[in-house]
């Protein structure tokens, strides 16, 4: 069985850290420290623990915030000296967030020293919230810097919709003050880079569809594989919506001529078993079509009606005349993000989003 999450924290950790930091602070009391973060933490679940550590940081720093900074900055790791690193920031970070508000540059500075160890994504988002202008102005400038934490924390913290941290709401709102952010960071050399300016562009793309199919379509032409898969990857939602600015974007033109005939091979489906299914498509047309085949599973919810899920298939092209046999099966078992019902459920094929072929089936629970 995997280790519990919340374990990440543990109290040889909090020694670690007071260890450290007493090597850079005479009035630092370790002792009261490793007392107060590790008190109940068996009780305690990870952000639970993560923000007793950041109170008793509070309780045992000084409180003058530019002292405590300097404290913490020096207890990360440098020149080659040991320091506190990992998930050791993680509360470290949120000290930053709660306290240094009143001291807005040293407090994103220092955070970008700290995320080149452990992300800083989640504490800088409160100094966006408190004055957007003032911060991203600030964090415009990472996207040159020479570590590539850096530029990433300039795309991944100033997500409007960052899993698991506060939302942005103006940014929620109007995204405009990022993209040049995004922008600048599309050839990125690293892939680590990348994925979190294509998981920006998605989140806004929950919010404003148009807009970032526009970004995308403005930015794909001549683009490199590298950067048309950032683009692609920043478009599944859209994609997988059938939104046809997106599909157009990467040369899924509303199909003409295309037939789909769908088989369900047990309409009948004990929970933890799989639905198998098989397709055929044709092309009557007489020119080539580029196709994404999708599915979308409606599950049953509580109260009886049907909400759709969309999965990826297969993108391919079919020529004139030309016929294609596919098949999958759909595993219908317990997930942490679905709860399953017992009832009618039914699929449906999407081609270049657009349903052309549809099932029902039976979902038991016994």
């Amino acid at each position: 069985m995997p280790e519990p999450l919340k374990n990440l924290l543990h109290p040889a950790l909090v020694r670690s850290m007071a260890g450290h930091i007493a090597q850079h602070s005479t009035s630092f009391d370790s002792d009261r420290f490793v007392e107060r973060a590790s008190r109940d933490m068996d009780r305690l679940e990870l952000m639970q623990r993560a923000l007793q550590i950041r109170d008793a940081l509070g309780e045992t720093l000084p409180e003058d915030f530019e002292k405590a900074a300097a404290i913490l900055s020096a207890s990360l790791p440098q020149d080659g000296r040991a320091g506190i690193t990992g998930w050791a920031l993680l509360p470290i970070s949120q000290f930053v967030a709660q306290n240094g508000l009143g001291h807005f540059d040293l407090s994103l500075e220092l955070l970008k020293q700290l995320t080149p160890h452990f992300t800083a994504e989640f504490g800088i988002r409160p100094f966006i919230h408190a004055d957007q202008t003032r911060a991203l102005k600030t964090i415009g400038g990472w996207v040159s810097h020479p570590n590539h934490h850096v530029r990433r924390l300039a795309s991944e913290g100033t997500r409007p919709r960052l899993p698991w941290a506060m939302r942005l709401p103006a940014l929620m709102r109007d995204p405009q003050p990022i993209l040049p952010i995004l922008t600048a960071l599309l050839d990125d050399p690293e892939d680590y880079v990348r994925r979190s300016v294509a998981n920006s562009l998605n989140d806004i793309a929950k919010d404003h569809p148009a807009l970032v199919a526009a970004f995308v379509g403005r930015h794909i032409s001549g683009a490199s594989s590298e950067r048309r898969q950032l683009l692609r990857h920043a478009s599944r939602t859209l994609l997988k919506k059938g939104d046809a600015m997106a599909l157009a974007n990467f040369g899924f033109a509303p199909s003409t001529g295309i037939r789909a005939t769908l088989s369900i091979d047990n309409d009948v489906v004990n929970f933890g078993n799989s639905l198998a299914f098989s397709l055929t498509v044709t092309n009557d047309d007489d020119a080539s079509q580029q196709l994404m085949i999708d599915y979308a599973i409606h599950h049953r919810k509580a109260n009886g009606s049907l909400a759709p899920k969309v999965f990826k298939w297969k993108s391919l092209t079919l020529k004139p005349g030309e016929t294609i046999d596919m098949a999958r099966s759909h595993a219908m078992r317990a997930i942490t993000t679905r709860q399953y019902y017992p009832g009618g459920h039914r699929i449906e094929i999407l081609i270049n989003g657009a349903v052309l072929a549809c099932g029902d089936f039976t979902l038991t629970m016994n």
